[in-house]
């Protein structure tokens, strides 16, 4: 599984790649406003975080707050490019000891592929790759099939696809709706799992 997820992320590149040709950038109308930066907040739904249970229950990413920054670059009135940063400041639940803090922090290059426009609303569709890492206040402590284990945070690649619609309320301010499905390779050292979730957010941005 873990093979076919870095297949994935290998095509996920090339198409970042594509997308800033030097030949493409020609096709940009002259004049039209191709950078943007937004902020955007939303919410993480959570999974399962280890692959079997500590102590009789499996720790969850519980679901909580997203928020982040984005800049994106339209390289052709159809590509564009987007890099973004994003943090949850979350919780592991069902662990001995009750809830753990925990911050999870993504970084992600993205290609933007926009594939109709109005004359507010431009829907889109969104992929790429990029690097999660947690912070856990405490280690999570427990007993696996007779065995003592202590699990820390760590960091993984991440693969995200959404889908989104950006309104322009002026000629420079944008409102963008949007929802991404992300795979985490791992979040933790020990019992690592591999996670899928759900980020809903919305987005204000600035053009220019």
């Amino acid at each position: 599984m873990k093979t076919e997820w870095r297949s994935i992320g290998s095509m996920t590149v090339a198409a970042l790649v594509l997308a800033t040709l030097p030949k493409a950038a020609g096709a940009q109308p002259e004049g039209q406003a191709n950078q943007e930066i937004s902020v955007f907040a939303g919410r993480v739904l959570g999974d399962d975080l280890t692959e079997t249970p500590v102590s009789g229950r499996v720790p969850q990413l519980d679901d909580d707050v997203l928020f982040g920054i984005r800049y994106g670059y339209r390289v052709t009135d159809t590509w564009g490019i987007e890099f973004s940063v994003g943090q949850s400041n979350n919780s592991v639940t069902d662990v001995p000891g009750g809830d753990i803090d925990v911050d999870l922090t993504t970084f992600d290059a993205d290609a933007v592929w926009h594939f109709g426009r109005g004359a507010r609303w431009a829907p889109y569709l969104v992929f790429g790759v990029g690097y999660a890492a947690t912070d856990l206040d405490r280690p999570i402590t427990g007993d696996v099939g007779g065995r003592a284990v202590v699990i820390d945070d760590d960091g993984g690649y991440t693969l995200n696809a959404g889908l989104g619609a950006k309104y322009s309320a002026t000629d420079h301010v944008t409102i963008n709706l949007e929802a991404r499905y992300r795979y985490l390779d791992a979040l933790v050292d020990t019992l690592e799992n591999s996670l899928g979730t759900v980020e809903p957010t919305v987005a204000v941005g600035w053009k220019f």
